[in-house]
């Protein structure tokens, strides 16, 4: 475990919780909305077996980072990726997003370039625009997002249970790929989070990345699974491969937007086979 400044508030430091184990190639993990670093215990088993560095890390706001009252847009989040990237000198590294953390990939390679990126992957990423707008056809009703922050101001712990059954498809699902108990554990650290980082964040996820994500220059991979109810496949990763060169799309037959646990065979072998080309 280790801590990185990224910033202050008033009269208080930002640090950003993060852990770094193995050795070989690095990885460097970022994690979704409303979870923590912790999301990734199913990819981190996998990836120091295989024999990689692994790096994850809390964003402000969630898990054991420090919760500011500001900071929670893109142009600030990747910029604390990229003062993590820096202090910790890393180079040649494979960027992993998973749903809203995809945005700080597309954002980071936007501003900062690839230079220390080796290669991305996006897991039920939000890019490259959910917003549905007359340019953006295929995205989500503002509608959608606005009950989202009713629900979060209303009742926060109520919405996040709510939420987070969606998130596995759990009336689907639970029982055989997920469990009671992960959901409950999940629900756990949600509820810590920032009650300011979670609602604001919400409206964070209606920045366009169309461009950001057509500056990428690098091998990019996309996972994404088919029965997403929070970021549909339509809206989001099935678009991504038109605006990068060279993407590969790894459909996830029947996952939900959590298929970093119902489907992390799945996901773990086009994670590790992309990895290894």
């Amino acid at each position: 475990m280790g801590l990185i400044n990224v910033d202050e508030e008033n009269s208080s430091p930002i640090d950003l919780h993060f852990e770094d184990h193995g050795e070989g190639p690095t990885i460097v993990l970022v994690h979704g909305w409303p979870l923590s670093s912790a999301s990734w215990e199913k990819q981190t088993a996998a990836l120091l077996e295989a024999g990689y560095r692994v790096i994850s890390y809390d964003r402000r706001g969630f898990g054991q980072s420090d919760k500011p009252s500001t900071g929670y847009d893109y142009d600030t989040m990747a910029s604390d990726l990229d003062i993590l990237l820096t202090e910790l000198d890393l180079s040649d590294v494979t960027l992993v997003g998973f749903s809203m953390g995809g945005g700080e990939l597309a954002r980071y390679v936007a501003n900062e370039g690839t230079d220390r990126v080796a290669k991305l992957v996006f897991i039920s990423s939000i890019a490259p625009f959910l917003l549905k707008t007359d340019d953006n056809p295929e995205g989500v009703d503002r509608s959608v997002f606005s009950g989202m922050e009713k629900a979060i101001r209303e009742d926060r712990p109520d919405f996040l249970r709510g939420f987070l059954k969606s998130f596995y498809n759990f009336e689907e699902l639970g029982g055989s790929t997920i469990s009671q108990a992960v959901l409950d554990a999940n629900w756990s650290v949600a509820v810590q989070a920032s009650p300011k980082a979670t609602l604001d964040c919400v409206g964070a996820w209606l920045e366009d990345f169309r461009e950001d994500v057509a500056a990428i220059d690098v091998p990019t991979l996309i996972i994404h699974g088919t029965r997403d109810q929070i970021v549909p496949i339509e809206a989001s990763g099935g678009r991504m491969p038109d605006l990068i060169d060279g993407a590969e799309l790894v459909r996830i037959e029947d996952g939900p937007h959590g298929i970093l646990w119902t489907h992390a065979d799945q996901v773990n072998t086009a994670l590790l086979k992309f990895l290894a080309d």
